[in-house]
């Protein structure tokens, strides 16, 4: 995927594979176009700090997500209702992941055309304008709202645009999966044809 300067987006992926992939040595930056911070709300589709430090060191952007049980759950929920949060709780995952994570790593994946509830304050995009008012009330500064709202993404973008230069003489992995190993004996995602 990064000889071809694809966008590896590990929103949808256990934490293993998030581990897996950011593991890999010399790759491009990836993102997490629409998750939060699981040391807020222990979601399993929520980041865990020890991965946010591989993202960093990986330069990579989690851009925090809007989905109410993704945001109000233990150990930071204020209502056992998850189908309700609100834009201070949102403002504390970009906030948690900004600080462990780095200003260059955090950004917003509001996830609208993909939840069926959202936070009370952020019910469209029309009130972004309030969340980015509301931190900096709380004291964030021009440039790092910019490297919120999109400098990052765009900075990953270049980077992973740079990965693909490098490799652009660089063939393609393929490397059969034998069929004879314990994991792929009972793989029931893979084609039956068999080549040879």
């Amino acid at each position: 995927m990064n000889r071809l300067g694809m966008l590896v987006d590990l929103s949808h992926v256990s934490k293993g594979l998030m581990e897996d992939v950011l593991a890999i040595p010399n790759v491009a930056p990836v993102i997490f176009s629409h998750t939060s911070a699981f040391a807020l709300c222990n979601h399993y589709r929520n980041v865990q700090d020890d991965v946010l430090l591989k993202v960093k060191k990986n330069k990579g952007v989690v851009m925090v997500n809007f989905y109410t049980k993704y945001i109000n759950c233990p150990p930071a929920n204020i209502t056992a209702d998850v189908n309700y949060a609100n834009l201070t709780q949102v403002a504390d995952h970009i906030e948690h992941i900004r600080d462990v994570c780095g200003i260059d790593c955090v950004g917003i994946g509001g996830d609208y055309d993909g939840v069926e509830t959202v936070p009370e304050g952020l019910e469209d995009v029309s009130k972004y304008p309030d969340l980015i008012a509301h931190l900096i009330d709380r004291g964030w500064g021009k440039t790092d709202i910019k490297k919120l709202i999109g400098d990052n993404l765009l900075r990953v973008f270049r980077d992973v645009e740079q990965v693909r230069d490098k490799m652009k003489n660089t063939l393609p992995d393929e490397t059969t999966i034998s069929r004879q190993l314990q994991q792929e004996s009972s793989n029931v995602c893979r084609s039956k044809v068999f080549l040879g």
